[in-house]
């Protein structure tokens, strides 16, 4: 009797330790899981390969650190984004460029990002714009955004490309000499850009962007070596470029292929058009166009698949990026917001900085847009 007794204790207590095991380590690993999260989105170290291929509401969706908190401020003391303070800002030649340098931006937008994005794009840096536009699945009289009719999702972001930019050709050609695509988590310096377009010629078939290239195969099994800019850094076409789009590109097998990465499939049918993929850095070197934020630039850690795609060699640190960067993605709404004021109202006083000549002389390095790479697979 004793022994059964034994018995029934030992397998009680044998069970009860399994559980509390097993209890302190799902406590653990949740524990655990909570800190990488942490680790990872405060450094942005770690980032799954396939990021690239990800939208950017995916992309946002991923973040635990990046998500709008509650908002429950009183409206009197909400953000003055009509910057009504006065600055004793010497912008004369920002006002010359803005009138001689016409840039159109039209901004890709969704009935779901619609308030919470795009229209802090309208109230920081879109003011500076001398013709911002945004575009979404359906239209909103409240910002307003121009409905194109498409489905919302990756899948559709080709389309509603090539659907934006042939209404801007058909309604809007004479009113810029460049274009500008951009997501509603992208952040532009709409100054940068003038000052970098003003050394370059509308009238050639060019388009300029964060500059990436990737070995590429037809349908009829050609090879070669695709170029093409990144979609949510933004990407600049001329005139001329809009031009060939619109007479030439709706009946184009290129540029009606509708594939998943909107990038790579402008990128092919700004090829086809003989557009040439042009270089956009700095005279020493720097990078302008950004697809992720500034600090992924400042640390200098990309996923692998940035090593293998960026045209410039991946490079990192401050003296990476030019002191005239133009845009930066993935920003969300709150950071929007401050690199709204770091950017224009944080200054260092007694810090007086001088103008820089920071255009290339001459655009060495242009391509059209694919180079033949059949003999070397």
């Amino acid at each position: 009797m004793r022994c059964d007794r034994t018995s029934v204790r030992f397998s009680l207590g044998f069970v009860l330790g399994l559980a509390l095991a097993s209890l302190l380590a799902a406590v653990i690993m949740v524990s655990g899981s909570r800190r990488y999260l942490v680790n990872r989105e405060v450094n942005r170290m770690v980032i799954e390969p396939d990021d690239k291929y990800l939208t950017s509401e995916e992309w946002s969706e991923r973040s635990v650190w990046d998500r709008e908190p509650q908002d429950i401020r009183d409206p009197a003391t909400d953000l003055d984004t009509a910057d009504r303070h006065t600055h004793r800002d010497d912008d004369t030649e920002a006002q010359r460029l803005a009138k001689e340098v016409r840039v159109l931006i039209w901004v890709m937008t969704s009935p779901k990002t619609v308030q919470s994005r795009a229209k802090v794009v309208r109230d920081t840096w879109g003011r500076r714009a001398n013709k911002i536009l945004f575009f979404s699945s359906k239209g909103d009289p409240d910002l307003p955004t121009i409905g194109l009719d498409v489905g919302e999702g990756r899948q559709h972001l080709m389309e509603k490309t090539n659907r934006a930019f042939r209404y801007i050709y058909e309604n809007y050609i004479d009113d810029a000499d460049w274009f500008m695509k951009v997501d509603d988590d992208t952040y532009v310096i709409v100054e940068n850009l003038r000052y970098f377009l003003s050394g370059e010629n509308s009238s050639e078939p060019v388009y300029f962007g964060h500059h990436f290239h990737m070995p590429f195969q037809t349908w009829t099994r050609e090879k070669f070596q695709l170029h093409y800019h990144s979609g949510g850094a933004g990407y600049v076409i001329s005139k001329e470029a809009l031009k060939r789009f619109g007479e030439k590109g709706k009946g184009s097998k290129q540029c009606g292929q509708y594939i998943v990465a909107e990038d790579i499939g402008f990128g092919q049918c700004m090829s086809s058009l003989g557009v040439r993929v042009s270089n956009s850095t700095d005279a020493l070197g720097r990078s302008r166009f950004h697809c992720f934020p500034p600090d992924y630039f400042t640390q200098g850690v990309y996923p692998a698949w940035y090593h293998q795609h960026d045209a410039n060699g991946a490079k990192g640190g401050i003296g990476s990026m030019s002191d005239y960067a133009i845009s930066f993605h993935y920003i969300r709404p709150m950071q929007m917001k401050l690199m709204d004021y770091l950017i224009y109202h944080l200054t260092p006083y007694g810090i007086l900085r001088g103008l820089q000549n920071l255009n290339r002389k001459h655009n060495a390095t242009q391509t059209d847009g694919n180079t033949d790479i059949s003999n070397k697979s």
